[in-house]
């Protein structure tokens, strides 16, 4: 009887020994798959969501932003291959995303946000604030310019229609500007959120009721940066006799300052908070930030060095002469660009000109930055292509943008539409841990201001004026690249990387239009009006928002 009981006990231990070995070997396994990316990305925490912030900063405030989650896929398809044009032949690891970078003793100095001085989001309406009144009529907006000046010309009308108690029209968006975008409303911003974010401040409709008489609609020029008086004493009165308004143009044409506080806040609440982008290009938005976050702390780069930004600003440095003569043509046959005889070196010397891809990378180098740094180039077509961006690639190799990251396929419904490719762009510059952008466009006011109020994220400002004058050096062969020049480069910065200040005013001595128009713009910078200080009196004590 002790034989069997032997073999019995035999042969349970050695099945105990195959279940520990093979619990022991899938736990191995299990640890050697965490090393790749779920094929789910996980949505950013709230704060990180596009356009939609202001809501974590306040309590008791309505919230309607909704979970999104998307696929992607194990690897951009490019990164895997040999004969890819990029130097990235495989997907990176997230154990080496800080190679290059945060070995630099100098880590903090470069990657490091201003300090925000505890000012967060205040955009929730007084305790006086109703909800709209009853509307007197229709306000239809025929947006114009490319995606951030429709974008914030849309937020503008929203504050226009609760001002003069419009019912407004989902805008319609600019189709005959430079990009001919044939893109809707709903193709590049969330219609529903849109118009159920807005319903305590604004009615919104997606369309005009058909019996309208055409005879009660009116076309206006509303004008530039106008305040209250001229909406309620001249645009309101025209309900008298209209059912329709129609805004030829959307584009600055409210003022920047002197508006009631509740309207101000209206505007930031649109701007950061109703108009969010298509869950589509939310989704490859996030998906590119993802992609970028494999590398590391990355820049964001509005490389402004395009062809339309070239022929209107009339900079023509580095390019050969049948390519200035190129932008000279295109200039001279567009005709709402007024200004066609330029002077390219002048506009240069003044510091109108966006930076080339060459002057950009000599900028950086200067700065700190060391050459594997990620660099993201949110732009369109780069004006003469490799030819012009291989001084700044030579310096900085690892330069991303939306085709590198992902596959064709997926980036083919975004492709021939100029405003949803801006979009993409406007998400992962938002989300970067330093943009710069090279041009004063309005994608490089609307980012910035949105990074201001996200807690002023690292924003650099290329004092272009002051690095020309360096360039020009280089170019007389009386400067070098080292040490010198970085430490001018630096000390000519140390106050434009998007630390919190008030917005500025006019200039000095302007008047009449001018005068608003030197202001800064509301939406490139929204301190005071959007923004609070948190200060707690004591470790237990709760955070008191003023």
């Amino acid at each position: 009887m002790q034989r069997p009981r032997r073999k019995v006990v035999v042969v349970i231990r050695k099945a105990l020994m195959c279940v520990i070995c093979a619990i022991a070997l899938l736990g191995l396994l299990s640890g050697h798959l965490l090393v790749f990316r779920s094929s789910t990305v996980p949505d950013f925490p709230d704060s990180r969501k596009l356009p939609t912030v202001a809501q974590q900063h306040e309590i008791n405030y309505r919230t309607l932003s909704t979970e999104r989650r998307w696929t992607q896929e194990l690897a951009p398809p490019q990164l895997l291959k040999e004969q890819t044009r990029t130097h990235i032949s495989k997907a990176p690891l997230r154990t080496s995303k800080f190679d290059g970078v945060r070995r630099n003793p100098d880590y903090d100095k470069l990657w490091k946000p201003p300090a925000n001085r505890n000012l967060v989001p205040c955009v929730a309406p007084s305790p006086n604030y109703t909800d709209p009144g009853e509307s007197k009529g229709y306000l239809v907006v025929s947006t114009n310019g490319g995606l951030n000046q429709m974008r914030t010309g849309i937020c503008d009308m929203v504050a226009v229609a609760r001002l003069i108690n419009a019912t407004l029209v989902i805008p319609e968006l600019d189709k005959r500007s430079f990009w001919k975008d044939t893109s809707n409303f709903s193709d590049v911003f969330d219609e529903t959120y849109f118009i159920n974010a807005l319903a305590h401040d604004v009615k919104v409709v997606k369309k005009l009721p058909k019996d309208i008489s055409p005879a009660t609609r009116v076309v206006k020029h509303f004008k530039s940066w106008s305040g209250l008086n001229y909406y309620q004493d001249e645009i309101a009165p025209m309900w008298e006799e209209y059912k329709v308004i129609r805004a030829a143009k959307s584009d600055s044409r409210l003022a920047n300052n002197n508006l009631p506080p509740d309207i101000q806040k209206l505007r930031c609440r649109t701007c950061y908070e109703a108009i969010r982008f298509s869950p589509k290009i939310e989704a490859m938005g996030k998906l590119l930030v993802e992609r970028m976050r494999f590398y590391g702390p990355y820049i964001a780069l509005h490389l402004r060095f395009e062809k339309d930004v070239l022929a209107f600003s009339g900079c023509t440095h580095g390019l050969s002469k049948a390519e200035a003569e190129e932008l000279r043509i295109i200039r001279e046959n567009t005709a709402y660009w007024k200004v066609k005889d330029i002077d390219a070196r002048q506009q240069r010397s003044k510091g109108y000109c966006p930076l080339t891809p060459k002057e950009v990378g000599i900028f950086l180098r200067a700065l700190g930055y060391p050459q594997k740094t990620p660099i993201y180039i949110a732009s369109g077509e780069i004006y003469g292509g490799d030819s012009h961006m291989a001084e700044l690639r030579s310096r900085f190799p690892m330069l991303m943008s939306k085709e590198k990251l992902v596959s064709v396929e997926k980036l083919e419904p975004f492709n021939g539409h100029a405003t949803q490719l801006a979009a993409l762009d406007y998400i992962v510059s938002v989300e970067s841990d330093i943009f710069i952008p090279t041009y004063s466009g309005n994608m490089a006011r609307a980012v910035e201001g949105h990074r201001r109020f996200l807690g002023h994220r690292k924003t650099i400002s290329p004092d272009r004026k002051s690095l020309v004058h360096l360039f020009d050096k280089m170019e007389r062969g009386i400067l070098k690249e080292g040490p010198k020049l970085s430490n001018r480069v630096i000390e000519i910065h140390k106050k434009l990387q998007g630390s919190p200040r008030r917005r500025r005013g006019p200039v000095s001595g302007t008047k009449g239009m001018d005068r608003f128009r030197s202001e800064e713009s509301f939406y490139e910078n929204p301190l005071p009006d959007c923004l609070c200080r948190r200060e707690t009196t004591n470790l237990n004590a709760a955070l008191v928002v003023r």
